[in-house]
């Protein structure tokens, strides 16, 4: 299974920017997808998952209220949505795949995208 991380970039603190993560091959009604970063010399980093039957979703402290994960089913794509945007929010953003819900770490999802670069300037 594939899935396809895009939409990153080079943007000022304060701006936001979307990511999305395709998944052409198949549907995801049983999973959940999350997103994850990981910047240089750090362990990757749980972002927010949603879990596609319910659009039940959760986030981790460090971006709730800033980052918002969506999915849309006719496209077979989940969203990451990122405000107010810092220099520490720098890093490779990476999507996933799982059917166990409430995973806060990178152990346990079956499936990952290739990664997208965000990177955040002051």
């Amino acid at each position: 299974v594939q899935l396809q991380a895009s939409g990153g970039g080079v943007v000022q603190a304060g701006d936001s920017l979307r990511l999305s993560c395709a998944a052409p091959e198949r549907t995801f009604t049983n999973y959940l997808m999350g997103w994850f970063r990981q910047a240089p010399g750090k362990e990757r980093e749980f972002l927010a998952a949603i879990r596609w039957r319910d659009v039940s979703a959760y986030y981790s402290d460090s971006v709730k209220g800033r980052f918002t994960i969506s999915r849309d089913s006719g496209k077979n794509t989940a969203y990451l949505q990122m405000n107010s945007l810092k220099p520490e929010d720098t890093a490779v953003y990476f999507c996933a795949a799982t059917q166990v819900y409430g995973l806060v770490t990178a152990q346990g999802w079956q499936y990952w995208g290739q990664g997208t670069q965000v990177t955040v300037s002051s």
